[in-house]
């Protein structure tokens, strides 16, 4: 089942201007980004990119990605509250969705599991982050064109042009190797590419044809895009059969230890305890202590497989919530202590109940699931101009309360 400069005149501006079919993202032509494409070549050629891959690659792309530019200056894992992120990732949608998808793909992850020692339900959650199990892959206005992504941040951002040359090499080079063509080469604004959203190197270092057909597909193939993931890890040290970590609650004082590492045997004697009441594992275990919402929140006691999810994403709410959606998905239970949210918000199954009774209002007809973009808040806008309080479209407790009474 598993296998393993100067401007180049030779690619005219004019050249660049002719359509493939899937521009994604179009402004008015950039003389000067054209000039840098065209330049670009030479570093390409040294890597070994044909002229005929190059031009396919960039035909009918003119101007930068501006929508790329706009997103690089936002990322939520490293700007949002602990709470809010793991709310709007993990939650009775994202849950539901994941043990909906190891029902259709059982067999599939099964043999995964069996053959790289990555557990089913940490590659669910990996694709629940990264693409919401694939439902992303079905929206055009959510897709950049990969190599003019690459090729937007590598000519207009200072702060990534060396990592975006990188990865836009390694673009050309699974273009030029045939894996997929130009015009399904889709991904997010920073090249992170198919199901999985891997930028190219990573590809290019851990892709695999899990379905045997004889391409490595990210994009079309799940066993490909999952198994991809699965490679990933377990080449990074995944240790199969081991949890990422344990939530812990810190005795007081405790948050001056966050950052260190010391064996569960040496928590456990500084005072720290499980929140089931539970003893941890014996042994010579070792862990770090991170606490995300401060030391008013939860604390975590994170094993080896939590730093091997972050090879993935540095993040480490990213890993933490990987975590806490695979033990959901596998019903090994949540995070059962409370954030230290503000005074007024809501947790997460309030953010569910207040979408769920616009909805049934008819003030919202969007999806229930937590997430509070636009349209949730344009329909709390909307309830709270008809009973005649501000309308600032912040889900809250008294926006929750209010429409219970209706």
């Amino acid at each position: 089942m598993f296998r393993r400069p100067r401007r180049i005149l030779t690619i005219p501006a004019m050249a660049l201007a002719t359509a493939i079919g899937l521009m994604p993202h179009t402004a008015q032509a950039d003389a000067r980004f054209v000039d840098w494409i065209s330049s670009f070549y030479s570093t390409a050629a040294a890597s070994g990119i044909s002229r005929k891959t190059y031009e396919r690659a960039f035909a009918g792309v003119t101007a930068p990605d501006p929508e790329v530019l706009r997103k690089a200056k936002f990322q939520p894992e490293f700007t949002t509250k602990a709470w809010d992120y793991l709310d709007s990732r993990v939650n009775p949608y994202t849950i539901a969705k994941g043990r909906e998808m190891l029902r259709r793909h059982g067999k599939t992850l099964s043999a995964l599991e069996r053959h790289f020692g990555v557990d089913k339900s940490v590659l669910l959650a990996i694709w629940s982050m990264e693409s919401n199990y694939g439902d992303i892959l079905d929206k055009p206005d959510r897709l950049h064109y990969v190599p003019q992504a690459l090729a937007t941040l590598a000519y207009a951002d200072k702060k990534r042009a060396k990592f975006a040359r990188t990865q836009l090499v390694a673009a050309l080079k699974i273009l030029q190797a045939g894996d997929i063509s130009p015009k399904e080469m889709t991904g997010s604004w920073a090249g992170a590419m198919g199901h999985t959203q891997f930028i190219p190197t990573s590809y290019l270092a851990y892709a695999v044809d899990a379905d045997g057909n004889g391409h490595r597909d990210i994009w079309n193939s799940v066993p490909d895009a999952l198994a991809t993931a699965a490679n990933l890890l377990a080449k990074n040290g995944w240790q199969t059969g081991k949890t990422w970590g344990y939530e812990a609650v810190a005795p007081a004082g405790g948050a001056k230890y966050v950052g260190q590492t010391k064996t569960l045997a040496q928590w456990a004697a500084l005072g720290f305890t499980r929140p089931s009441g539970k003893g941890f594992p014996r042994g010579g275990e070792r862990a770090e202590l991170k606490m995300p919402g401060g030391a008013g929140g939860p604390a975590f006691l994170m094993t080896k497989n939590f730093f091997v999810i972050k090879r993935y994403n540095a993040s480490d709410l990213y890993a933490l919530a990987v975590g806490a959606l695979a033990d959901e998905i596998a019903g090994h239970g949540s995070i059962q202590q409370r954030w230290p949210r503000p005074d007024g918000t809501l947790d997460i199954k309030e953010k569910f109940e207040l979408q769920s009774r616009l909805k049934e209002l008819g003030y919202y007809d969007g999806e229930v699931d937590g997430n509070f973009g636009s349209g949730s808040k344009a329909a709390i806008e909307a309830f709270q101009g008809r009973i005649g309080l501000t309308r600032d479209g912040i889900p809250s407790q008294k926006v929750l309360e209010a429409i219970r009474r209706r």
